[in-house]
Formats: structure tokens, sequence, C-alpha cells
């Protein structure tokens, strides 16, 4: 049996994708509409304080195509708060003239294939990774992951040696990009129906595709890379809301 990998865990992590029923949002009356604005407005107003308590971090962002309209991504201490913050949206006016197209529920996790000697827990650079807050970028991409279980291309019969240093190439390419994408890496195995969900931040959306191509080459990615659908969209703030939900 092959040796599983050590992993660390930080915050509990939900994706919430939604479509807005925009025949049910133009039919309402303007109060209506205003209302259900200003009610979602303060659901939003309420994540800098979180943030700030270091309780957790919320992003909201507009989802380009048709895979969604609008989507939040929710970070929190455990997964009680998850539900929370979900309910807590799904109570609100305007969360009824939505309709969910999709959720990924994870946990914020590094996976280790260098020495255990130290402890990590005790690195401020790790626990900045496990407990982030969310880039304030223009946009962000989102996109579920694998790792193969097919005949050769088995990822958990490699030994560790073998998957040590391809990670480590592998992480050499996204290193590269530091300063450009920001990534958060959530685990979701038990969670959910991949084992990984992979968050990008960045200011240029170029920088997504740059990205993923060049790791598209990398063996870590060629052979044992399974990938689900990817979502891209732009930063939804309190500023740019009314006008984005303007008929």
């Amino acid at each position: 049996m092959s040796e599983a990998v050590h992993t660390l865990e930080g915050w509990f992590a939900l994706h919430d994708f939604r479509t807005i029923d925009w025949t049910s949002w133009g039919a309402a009356t303007e109060a209506e509409r205003q209302e259900a604005i200003e009610e979602l407005m303060a659901f939003m107003n309420n994540w800098a304080d979180i943030e700030e308590s270091k309780q957790g971090s919320s992003t909201a962002f507009t989802v380009v195509g048709h895979k969604a309209d609008i989507a939040f991504m929710h970070l929190r201490p455990t997964l009680e708060d998850i539900e929370e913050v979900e309910n807590e949206f799904n109570k609100t006016a305007f969360a009824s003239y939505t309709v969910r197209d999709y959720s990924y529920v994870s946990v914020v996790e590094l996976s280790s294939y260098m020495s255990k000697e130290a402890d990590p827990m005790q690195d401020p650079a790790i626990q900045a990774r496990l407990y982030p807050a969310l880039p304030k970028t223009k946009h962000v991409c989102f996109y579920p992951m694998n790792k193969k279980r097919e005949g050769n291309d088995n990822w958990y019969m490699l030994s560790m040696e073998e998957r040590r240093g391809m990670m480590r190439s592998h992480g050499m390419i996204g290193r590269s990009y530091a300063g450009r994408v920001t990534q958060i890496i959530t685990g979701s195995v038990g969670f959910d129906d991949w084992e990984w969900g992979v968050t990008l931040f960045s200011d240029d959306p170029i920088t997504f595709k740059k990205l993923v191509y060049e790791m598209r080459f990398d063996e870590v990615s060629a052979r044992f890379g399974e990938f689900g659908s990817f979502i891209i969209g732009n930063r939804l703030t309190n500023e740019r809301l009314p006008e984005y939900l303007s008929l």
C-alpha cells in the first residue's frame, strides 16, 4: 500500500452558484426589487466584520457564460458556520429570485510532500494559507479536479517519492505566477463529487489561461489530472450590485 500524503486543513469552504430568474425579477415591483437589493447588500456588508475578526472570508462574483449568473464563495471555521451563512442567504428576499445551479463543499487544504520534522502549524505563512482572506481581485476562476485511478495512470498507486518529485515540479510552475495569481486549493474527498476544488484570483483573466495551459504540460496534469467545468467571472461589489441587477 502506498503511503498517504499528510494534509493540513483550515477553513471550510462553500462555492454557491446561482442563476437569477430574470422573469420573476422583472415582474417584481420596483419597491420589492429595491428592498431585495438593500437586504443583499446588508448580507454582503457583514463580510467585512467577519474578515476583520478572522472568523472567515467571503466574496461574490458574477459568472460569465451560461453556467450561472452569480456566485458566492465562503470560508468559515466550522461546517456549521458554512451552513449558517448558506441559510442566511437563502432567507433573503433576493434568494427567492434565484435557482441554485451548483454548489461545492470542501475545506482549505495543504498537502505536504516535504519533511515532517518541523511543526508547520507554527509557520505564519502556513497559517495564512490555511485561513486566508479571499483576494479582492477583479476576476475569479473555479474548477474541480481529480487525480486519475486508471491502470498505469493511477496516482494513488505511485510511491511517495514519485509523487513528491512530480508535485515539486508542479509547484514550481505555480510559484512562477506569484504576484499575478493567487490560488486556493480546497479538498473535498468525502465531502463532494470531486477530490479538490481550485479557485484562482487575478486582476488579469488571461493569466488564468496561461497558468492552466502551462500546467497541462506538467506530468501531474498531463498524466493524472481530470478536470470538471471551469467557471470564470468578475468580482461583484456592493457598488456594482445595483447596476448589475437594474432592468
